[in-house]
Formats: structure tokens, sequence, C-alpha cells
């Protein structure tokens, strides 16, 4: 067994890391999962949340709004919708990110689809969510 994978986090507007990890915790659509070095091949859609790396060199945090994460055993690539460095995060930014989802949300219910209703109101909820459990 490999102590480490290739780890890549890009978004549409940078790439943020690249490196060699010993973990990632994702916020998975269906939960909270870690991949580490040898895990099963997986895809999975992310959820607004936090992703934690750990790597040789340190641990680091990335606010995330969804995308997905695909997991080869020996590297996992996140394709993230949005994704910030924890240290760049401030309250004023997590605010323009809920005001998206809360513009999102209030598009989607003059729409007659319930089910584009409910994500909205979902990717609202976690984004509110995400500034108790930053403490900002």
């Amino acid at each position: 067994m490999a102590n480490t994978m290739q780890f890549d986090l890009v978004s549409p507007e940078r790439s943020l890391a690249s490196l060699e990890v010993s973990a990632v915790q994702l916020p998975g659509a269906d939960g909270d999962m870690t991949a580490m070095p040898d895990h099963a091949p997986t895809i999975t859609t992310l959820r607004p949340g936090l992703l934690k790396v750990e790597a040789p060199e340190g641990s680091s945090e990335y606010l995330v709004t969804g995308g997905f994460a695909q997991i080869n055993g020996d590297s996992l690539s996140v394709l993230a919708e949005k994704a910030i460095p924890v240290a760049e995060v401030t309250r004023s930014r997590l605010d323009d990110l809920i005001a998206e989802a809360r513009t999102s949300h209030d598009a989607a219910k003059e729409g007659q689809d319930q089910s584009v209703v409910d994500d909205a109101a979902k990717l609202l909820a976690d984004m509110e969510a995400l500034g108790t459990h930053m403490s900002l």
C-alpha cells in the first residue's frame, strides 16, 4: 500500500492544489467521506462544505460549493464549482456566496420543477450552515 496519492483540486477560476497527500476528507452529497491511497475507484458529487487535505507537509482546508470528485486508488481529482482556501474566506465573501444561493433559490421558485426548488433550497441551507460551522 502506498503512503500517498496524487491530489488535484481545480475550479473554473484556478488550480488550487496539486500535491501528494495521505488523506482527503470530502463533503460528499451523500455524506462525508475520506479518500486515502488505494481507495476503491469512486465518483461522487460534492455538496457545499469543507474539503480537508492531509499531506506530509501539513494540513489545509478549502471551502467548496459543490462539484465532483473522482478517486482512482492512486489519485484523487476534485472539480469544484467554486473553491476557496479557508484562510481566504471572510464573512463578507461567505455572505456573497449565500446571496448567490438565495438568488438561485428565488429563481427556482418561479419555475415549475419542484426538484430544482428543493435542490436550490438545500444549497442555500448548506451555505448558511457553513458560516456557523466555520464560526464566521
